[in-house]
């Protein structure tokens, strides 16, 4: 079936300028094509992307600028050609909506990576032209390859942050095969990425270490995610005693970090894994070529990792740490969210709150 639902006004909240301050915006959204679902949205997980582009941090924001690529709801109306959706299912969409479906990358379900450049769920520019806009917003019409299914014993208010957070660590662990029991695991940050690398680590039966720069993180690392060590990055006799200890590394983090004391803690053929932006990667080639040591870059992940995350949380009981939030408090979300002020993903209430 089809559906006028493009026709009918979407009620968002967006920044009008690089002062990022969110407000209600009124636009229209497509119509649904033959392969698309139109998505009642319940739930949009508020990520650090969000920040940086509602303030213009890249220089590139196209205002007005409606963020948010952590979201989830229920089908609301499907095109004639879809298959994997009912109306009602639960959905998610995550941090892309298009690509080019014809390279390699798309061919193996990577989409992310597309030759031609995925096309952002947010501030994107779509096949049609038009700027896309994301899920602080009432409903929203995505084609099928890029939804996933939630499973029905999953909260959807949970299964937001997910779809960027969660995939964006699992994505590298699974890569370098850090989903094996018993290997060593180091998590630089516990934030919103942090924390799930945290609890992925656990659940593949890793030995997790926390790397913090703040000591008020222990409790919480040790006792509530259940980390095996903790330690301050800045004391350098607890560094040095985790001198070629770690499989891996995830750094999660965006401030700038001493790569070779870090490197330094890895076993020979440790991986560092990079899913942060800090402001430059900076080590001596001994670092990498005594251990024969790696530095990898990951984003978020392909369709394909995405849906097989999404059924492992739900199978398995993990659900990430969150604060549901009203719409109205989005502004005030925001500026928590740059003091690193929230246990540990900020959650949008839209369905309750967005009238």
């Amino acid at each position: 079936m089809t559906s006028n639902a493009g026709n009918e006004n979407c009620l968002g909240w967006a920044a009008r300028d690089p002062s990022g301050f969110l407000l209600p915006y009124k636009f229209n959204r497509r119509d649904v094509g033959p392969d698309d679902i139109s998505i009642t949205i319940t739930h949009c997980g508020i990520c650090y992307a969000d920040v940086a582009w509602t303030r213009n941090v890249q220089g590139h924001s196209k205002y007005p600028l409606v963020p948010g690529h952590e979201i989830v709801g229920t089908v609301q109306a499907i095109g004639s050609n879809v298959k994997r959706f009912n109306i009602g299912d639960h959905i998610g969409v995550g941090t892309y909506v298009n690509s080019c479906r014809e390279c390699e990358y798309c061919d193996d379900g990577l989409e992310v990576q597309c030759s031609k450049g995925a096309v952002l769920t947010f501030d994107g520019i779509d096949t049609d032209g038009t700027v896309t806009k994301g899920g602080y917003s009432s409903y929203i019409v995505v084609h099928e390859r890029y939804c996933y299914k939630i499973p029905e014993n999953y909260p959807l208010a949970s299964a937001a942050p997910l779809l960027c957070a969660g995939i964006t660590v699992w994505t590298p662990m699974v890569d370098h095969k850090m989903n094996r029991p018993g290997k060593s695991l180091g998590v630089i940050g516990l934030g919103g990425l942090g924390h799930m690398a945290v609890k992925f680590g656990k659940s593949f039966g890793l030995d997790v270490t926390v790397f913090s720069t703040s000591l008020s993180k222990k409790e919480e690392a040790l006792n509530v995610l259940k980390a095996d060590k903790f330690v301050i990055s800045s004391d350098n006799e607890e560094m040095k005693a985790m001198e070629k200890s770690l499989d891996f590394i995830i750094n999660t983090a965006s401030g700038d970090i001493p790569f070779d004391q870090y490197l330094s803690l890895l076993k020979s053929g440790g991986v560092f894994s990079l899913v942060g932006f800090p402001s430059e990667v900076k080590f001596h080639p001994a670092s990498l070529n005594i251990g024969m040591k790696t530095i990898a870059g990951s984003i978020t992940g392909g369709t394909k990792q995405t849906q097989e995350m999404l059924d492992y949380c739900a199978k398995h009981e993990i659900y990430p740490n969150i604060e549901i939030v009203p719409i109205q408090y989005a502004n005030e979300a925001l500026e928590r969210l740059i003091k690193k002020d929230v246990k540990y993903r900020f959650v949008i209430d839209i369905a309750n709150s967005l009238k």
